[in-house]
């Protein structure tokens, strides 16, 4: 196979690679379990305010941004709408910054 065939061939796969990861990070499916909030103000860890409730994040919870990146209790932006769920404990687990689509879909929920 000659050079120049071969650096096409890469490029194909590389950019194959990179449409399927953008396609596979837009169809988050949410848990079936989800509860729908506003965030509120910033609190300090391992607590966060939601619906104006300050509620206790569990150790290992995992936030999620709109791009389905894990992020930072620093990162949740006041205000945004979220789907989270609980552990058994009935602390935050996980939280899922909503997208504006998943945001139209869920409603007032």
């Amino acid at each position: 196979m000659n050079k120049r065939l071969l650096g096409c061939l890469l490029m194909l796969m590389a950019a194959g690679s990179i449409v399927a990861a953008e396609a596979l990070a837009q169809l988050r499916t949410l848990p079936q379990n989800a509860k729908f909030a506003r965030i509120g103000d910033a609190q300090p860890l391992p607590f966060i305010q939601l619906n104006g409730n300050i509620v206790r994040l569990s150790p290992g919870s995992v936030i999620y941004d709109e791009n389905n990146r894990s992020v930072v209790h620093g990162a949740l932006p006041p205000g945004a709408r979220v789907a989270f769920t609980l552990d058994l404990s009935g602390d935050i687990a996980r939280i899922y910054i909503l997208t504006a689509q998943e945001q139209a879909q869920v409603g007032s929920k």
